[in-house]
């Protein structure tokens, strides 16, 4: 009885997307990951149109985890009584405090603050897409 060995390049080719997602994600990437999603959660709620008007008043909500201020706006941001009741309210300050937890409980002792600028996390760092001009 003779068996059909696959060739060694097809067992590659199928294996290759499996080793890409076999390392499971780490506490800082998850802390990353999530403050990047509720951010951007955020933004698209106050971009929604036609706009929720309770929205306007909830505070902004623009993290980096790095900033120790983070634990005090995720802290804040899930007490404000706006939106009771607004399923996308809910699901956003559900995401808010799964980080509050990860980054306060589990993830403790993975992340360093580099700052502690509270003000920072009041306004969207402007995004640049090209480098600063070095003649100005």
């Amino acid at each position: 009885m003779v068996l059909w060995r696959p060739p060694l390049l097809l067992l590659l080719l199928l294996a290759g997307p499996l080793a890409v997602h076999a390392a499971p994600p780490t506490c800082y990437s998850r802390m990353l990951s999530l403050s990047r999603e509720v951010t951007s959660d955020f933004q698209s709620l106050r971009a929604a149109e036609p706009p929720e008007p309770c929205v306007r008043y909830l505070p902004g909500l623009y993290l980096d985890i790095h900033n120790y201020c983070v634990l005090a706006k995720l802290r804040d941001f899930v007490a404000s009584p706006q939106c009771w009741r607004v399923a996308a309210v809910d699901a956003l300050k559900d995401k808010v405090r799964k980080l509050y937890t990860i980054v306060n409980s589990f993830c403790r002792r993975d992340l360093v603050f580099l700052s502690d600028d509270c003000d920072a996390l009041e306004h969207p760092i402007p995004v640049t897409t090209s480098p600063p001009d070095p003649q100005h």
